[in-house]
Formats: C-alpha cells, structure tokens, sequence
C-alpha cells in the first residue's frame, strides 16, 4: 500500500514541510533510505544523514533545527520516534496473521486453546495448559503441564515456560531435589523474547504481570513476580521468589538476588546487582553491588586513580620511614 505524506501526517498529528504528495510504501532506516521509503530522526547522531538521505518522507521532531536544506518532504512531530512506532504498529496490524495449530505442533488433548490462536510447528503445549485468545506460540516453545498463559500473548521461539525451578536440598549424599508443584501464569498483553526461560514455582505460582515485555535470553526463577508494564532486557537473571514492581526498567545482563523486592517504576542498569530491597519509587540504580548513579559515577573516577594514589600512597610511606628515622637519630 501507498500512503502520501499528507495523509501519514493526518494520521500522527504532524505538519508536512515539502510536498504533500510524496508517497511511501515501506520503511527504512535514515541512513539507508531510498526512494519510496518513511524514516526518521529521533537521535542527534544521525542528524547528518537526513541531508543526504534517499528516502521521500522523514519524521522529524518539531523542535529539530536544520543547517541546510533538505531533499525529502518532513513531517514535523513532538515525538518522531513514538510516532515511527505507532506507524509500525498500524502497519503490523494491517498484515494477515497466521492462526491456527500446525500439524508439527503438538498440543495436549487436555489444553484449552481460545480463539485465533497460533501455535507453531515444533511447540509443544502440556497437559492442563491454557492459552487465552489472540496469542502466538513460535516454533520450539515449550509450556509444561498446567501452565496457564493469557490473551494477546506472544512467546518467541525457544522459550521454555515452566520447567522446574532449581531447588535441591543439601544432604549426606548429595542434594535432594524439592518437587516444583506449582505453574507459571502469563497474563494478558506479555510478549516474550527467544530462548527465554520462566520456571514453576515450587508451590503457588510465578507470575509475570500484565504489559510485561521481556528481550530474550532471561531466566525468571521459581517463585518470582515481575509487575505490570515492567520492561527487561536481554540477559537478566532472577533469583527465586523475587519481587519486581510495576512499571520497572531493567537493563541487560543485571542479576537480582533471591528474595527480595524491587520498587515500582525502578531504573536498573545494565549489568547491575541488586542484592537487596529498593527503597523507593522511581529509584535509580547502577553498579554491583547496587547504589545511586551519582555514588557509583564518583566511585568508578577513583577506581580510575588507584594505581597513581597507590603509588603515592608507596611514596608517602618512604618519606614518612625516612622521617621517623632522622626522629630516632636527634633523639639519640
């Protein structure tokens, strides 16, 4: 399909510079534009290329002052990367969407599967497994028995939803394995990224909240709770029975220990170790172990100076040795 300017404009609330006529029919990126093609311009890194960009229409923020003149028609926004995002989005639900249970897959005869479901070839669905309307199943996910998954839920391939969680007992011989009893619930609007890993719980059940978004490779422990409309990225690792809030923002490869809680609207940092509770709201944390950017940023510049203040510090106690022995020597 071809949309003119003028009208992806009407669309976002944007104001056309250029001509209105300007059509597009697909997307690209500002430094790979070309002919026919929507971008955009969020990040001032990249403000160079929209002087010599292929691509007919470029989104752009309102407040965005250009040093030359450009080739392709604008569309001046408040925001141009939501507004690139909500056309993605009108152009995702514009596609066919694949229903249905592959032949490949296979599904328990004791699963409930709701309407306008997609399970792909190579998943498998457990006994006593529910899935909710509206969601997809990529190939080679794996739900175990009793699981229960809402609507609008999209689980990418490989992810593993409630396999056992690791709980073994110490004892004379080795470690006794503690039964894993419970499921995972998944409510409605999660998505899941690939090769992700979200564990039963021992008793009672896992949850992962509704509008959670999770990149891939994470491992979510028994026992865990992560809060509505949280967001994680690829690489996280969660302890048993850990709490995070609503409205999170976890960077990548941060780990959190077991049994703790985590604040609503919480920033981590990539590769951060929270190894305790948070104290509050839109609290930020960097760093292992956990602490204020500010402390952390201050920190790391000293642990920069180390080697010149432990040089100093060797300097120092030579002077000091030579001091106290021209003190012994006059005392003598």
């Amino acid at each position: 399909m071809e949309f003119k300017a003028k009208q992806i404009a009407d669309m976002i609330g944007g104001r056309v510079e250029g001509d209105e006529n300007a059509t597009v029919s697909t997307f690209a990126k500002i430094e790979e534009g070309k002919e026919g093609a929507i971008s955009f311009l969020s990040n001032p890194k990249y403000t160079h290329y929209i002087y010599d960009t292929k691509s007919s229409v470029v989104l752009i923020n309102e407040d965005v002052e250009l040093e030359h003149p450009v080739k392709a028609t604008l569309i001046r926004v408040k925001n141009a990367y939501e507004s690139v995002a909500l056309l993605l989005q009108m152009y995702a639900q514009s596609l066919p969407k694949k229903t249905g249970i592959d032949p490949l897959a296979f599904v328990s005869k004791s699963a409930e599967i709701g309407d306008d479901v997609y399970v792909a070839p190579f998943a498998y669905i457990g006994d006593g497994v529910k899935i909710g309307d509206g969601s997809r199943i990529f190939p080679h996910v794996c739900i175990y028995d009793g699981c229960q998954i809402g609507k609008n839920v999209t689980i990418h391939a490989g992810s593993v939803i409630g396999a056992d969680g690791f709980g073994f007992a110490p004892s004379q011989e080795g470690y006794d394995k503690i039964p894993q009893l419970g499921i995972v619930v998944i409510e409605d609007n999660v998505e899941i990224g690939a090769n992700t890993c979200i564990d039963r719980s021992t008793m009672g059940q896992t949850i992962i909240h509704k509008g959670v978004k999770l990149d891939n490779l994470i491992q979510v422990a028994h026992n865990c709770e992560i809060g509505e409309n949280t967001v994680m990225s690829a690489q996280v690792g969660m302890a048993g029975s850990t709490k995070i809030g609503n409205w999170c923002m976890v960077g990548g490869q941060a780990g959190f220990a077991g049994h703790i809680h985590v604040a609503d609207r919480t920033i981590i940092g990539a590769q951060c170790g929270v190894i305790g509770d948070t104290k509050g709201n839109g609290e930020s944390l960097i760093g292992s172990p956990h602490m204020d950017p500010k402390v952390f940023f201050k920190a790391k510049a000293l642990y920069r100076r180390l080697p010149d203040m432990y040089r100093e510090l060797g300097m120092l106690r030579k002077e000091l040795e030579k001091l106290k022995k021209s003190v012994n020597k006059e005392d003598k």
